[in-house]
């Protein structure tokens, strides 16, 4: 690109970049590895999840255990089947997680977070439906840290005045 001079060349810069159609909507491509299993990254608080999906018969393996054994309170269940309930693709993939970090419920937010992510490089149409529901986004909200001078992050030692 040549060097612009004044505000008059970088207006018809500007232009030119607008008719080539350079400001589009980037297109999303599918993303999966030699195997043909799509893999993404999920994080919540201190837990991060490595998900890899492929289409099968809806089998969930978290750590090398089944999803019933590893999650076992209905709730965290229903957190990681979001994603899919949205997409309406609850048999299709066998999904193989791997976690660490943070409590059971962090897990399960990553799992959600890394899922979602998967499903969008296995099939980008998926992506409106799951950042409309805000499977998408990180959540990124984790532990304020202690602070010296006080018992916890915010709390304070008693006050006494004598």
């Amino acid at each position: 690109m040549a060097t612009l001079q004044s505000l008059a060349d970088l207006g018809q810069a500007n232009k030119a970049s607008l008719s080539q159609g350079e400001n589009e909507a980037p297109v999303h491509v599918q993303k999966l590895d030699s195997l043909g299993r799509a893999y993404a990254t999920g994080k919540r608080k201190d837990a991060i999840a490595r998900v890899w999906i492929k289409p099968g018969a809806g089998k969930i393996t978290v750590n090398d255990r089944p999803v019933d054994t590893y999650f076992a309170r209905p709730v965290l269940r229903m957190i990681l089947q979001q994603p899919l309930q949205v997409a309406d693709r609850v048999d299709q993939y066998d999904i193989v997680v791997t976690v660490a970090g943070g409590g059971l419920s962090g897990q399960a937010g990553a799992v959600r977070h890394g899922l979602s992510k998967a499903l969008t490089y296995f099939e980008p149409e998926l992506r409106s439906p799951l950042k409309r529901e805000g499977f998408l986004t990180r959540d990124p909200r984790v532990v304020e840290r202690k602070k010296y001078g006080r018992k916890k992050a915010r709390r304070s030692f008693q006050f006494s005045k004598r």
